[in-house]
């Protein structure tokens, strides 16, 4: 893939529609996708595009931007079925903004910018297939003027986290005039209709500085997102019951809205140290070892990665950590756009911490398999960031969760686990390497909480498998949704 709006060409090499005709030799119906950067966001609408693909026969090109053709999403991007292409968008200059500008600034200008160049793209692709639907996901709700200027007909939002967040952005344009001051200073948690309720400071982190531009753009996203035909959310019913049951009745103004996941990688075998990691895990117990990961972009202060260390170690249970050098002097997401750690990250681990854990616990720096090490039988807990996709893949292999979460939804994602559907004990906001003992020690044992979750964990991984079937919740929502796509193309363009 190149960034100069090249496609790339699955199959033969006759073009990536080509691997979509049917056996008649007419054109697959074909869905254009667009992914703001991130591999939490690709990875979930390369699931949808691929399920497209073996459930209702559609083709699909995934859209990406130039600021994030990296070498592992182009190795990403290779390794889909040829009925899922992908083609990038040229780059577009955002050198004027300022320095320290929000991830969720850049992105949302990269797709402002990009939408004379989407809607050529688009133009293009209603030639060459037969584009019955175009796709943005949550950061992307601008494209939808390339759409509509394209003449595609169908025009969706897909939302990779959580009905949560969704709801919240949903009703933030209001909450914007109704809340003049800060989330993080409200006297009381925020009440939204069905979701748990949830205390200013664990509010969407994007909406925590009124004075950003962030913030803005968060309202307008919000806002736009209302243009959306339909919103299909990657999440299922057990998990948010209560959001569920209101984002289900039909509301005026409010485009439709669809549980459509758990959508979550099935195998990811690839990468350094894979091997090794996995032949450890073969000569653990079942259900023995905490998993340690805070995602592709998280990283942590060296003082709360020192604590975490002990704490592992004060824990007295097996675990498998991936280790990246630590955040100081900037964010806990330092490392959104490129997972590998800038320095050793072991030269920042405790004294004597390797050589007195060597026996119980497993070191791995920068990335490990991960849907293989929560699918492994010798996992038994997963201490995680509570990025979205994360908390699926735990729950469709039915792990358990100490919750520690860092920057975008996390902490909201974590309110949501731990005080409302119970899969999760948090670890508290002082870590402390007590702290973090004892909430490690409460999910691997069974004890205290940890009894109650690890039931909780079972029950919706049950759940999520169930809704995946034919017949199940999330397999009917997403044949609905596919449904309207074919019975707009049968009305013809706009």
């Amino acid at each position: 893939m190149e960034a100069n709006g090249s496609s790339r060409c699955n199959g033969n090499g006759n073009g990536y529609y080509a691997a979509g005709a049917t056996a008649a030799g007419e054109l697959a119906p074909h869905v254009a996708m667009l992914v703001t950067p991130g591999m939490g966001h690709l990875i979930p609408l390369a699931e949808l595009a691929k399920r497209l693909a073996s459930r209702h026969g559609l083709t699909s090109t995934l859209l990406t931007f130039a600021s994030t053709a990296s070498a592992t999403q182009r190795a990403f991007l290779a390794s889909l079925p040829p009925a899922v292409a992908s083609r990038a968008l040229p780059p577009v200059d955002l050198s004027d903004l300022p320095a320290g500008s929000a991830i969720e600034t850049r992105m949302s200008e990269e797709c402002a910018r990009s939408v004379p160049a989407l809607t050529a793209v688009l133009a293009d692709l209603r030639r060459t297939t037969r584009l019955v639907a175009f796709v943005a996901d949550l950061f992307g709700a601008d494209a939808f003027d390339a759409a509509r200027a394209a003449g595609v007909r169908r025009r969706c939002l897909f939302f990779p986290t959580n009905l949560h967040v969704l709801t919240l952005m949903l009703h933030l344009p209001d909450l914007d005039v109704a809340q003049p001051g800060e989330f993080r200073d409200l006297p009381e948690p925020l009440r939204l209709p069905g979701c748990v309720p949830v205390p200013g400071p664990d509010v969407l982190m994007p909406l925590q500085d009124k004075s950003d531009p962030c913030y803005r753009w968060m309202v307008h996203h919000g806002a736009k997102y209302r243009d959306a035909d339909a919103v299909l959310v990657n999440s299922f019913d057990a998990v948010e019951p209560g959001p569920a049951a209101v984002l289900r009745r039909p509301e005026p103004g409010r485009p439709a809205v669809f549980p459509v996941g758990p959508l979550i990688q099935s195998v990811h075998s690839k990468g350094g140290g894979a091997a090794e990691c996995l032949e450890w895990l073969d000569r653990q117990p079942a259900r023995s070892v905490v998993f340690v990961s805070f995602g592709s972009g998280g990283a942590l202060p060296s003082e709360e990665m020192r604590e975490l260390a002990l704490g592992l170690e004060q824990s007295g249970q097996r675990f498998l950590w991936v280790v990246r050098s630590p955040s100081d002097g900037g964010a806990v997401n330092d490392n959104y756009y490129d997972a590998e750690s800038k320095r050793d990250p072991f030269a920042y681990l405790p004294d004597g911490f390797v050589d007195r854990t060597r026996g119980v616990g497993m070191l791995v720096p920068s990335w490990a398999p991960q849907i293989r090490v929560l699918a492994h039988a010798a996992t038994g807990g997963f201490l995680t960031h509570c990025g979205w996709n994360s908390v699926l893949e735990s729950l469709a292999h039915g792990v358990p969760m100490v919750a520690w979460p860092l920057y975008a939804e996390q902490r909201q994602n974590a309110v949501m686990l731990a005080e409302g559907v119970g899969a999760a004990v948090r670890v508290p906001e002082a870590k402390g390497r007590a702290k973090i003992a004892a909430a490690v020690r409460e999910v691997m044992e069974g004890v205290g909480r940890g009894a109650e979750v690890r039931r909780k964990v079972a029950e919706l991984q049950k759940a999520a498998a169930d809704g995946l079937r034919d017949g199940g919740n999330a397999a009917a929502a997403l044949a609905e949704v596919v449904g309207t796509w074919m019975r707009g193309e049968d009305q013809g363009d706009e």
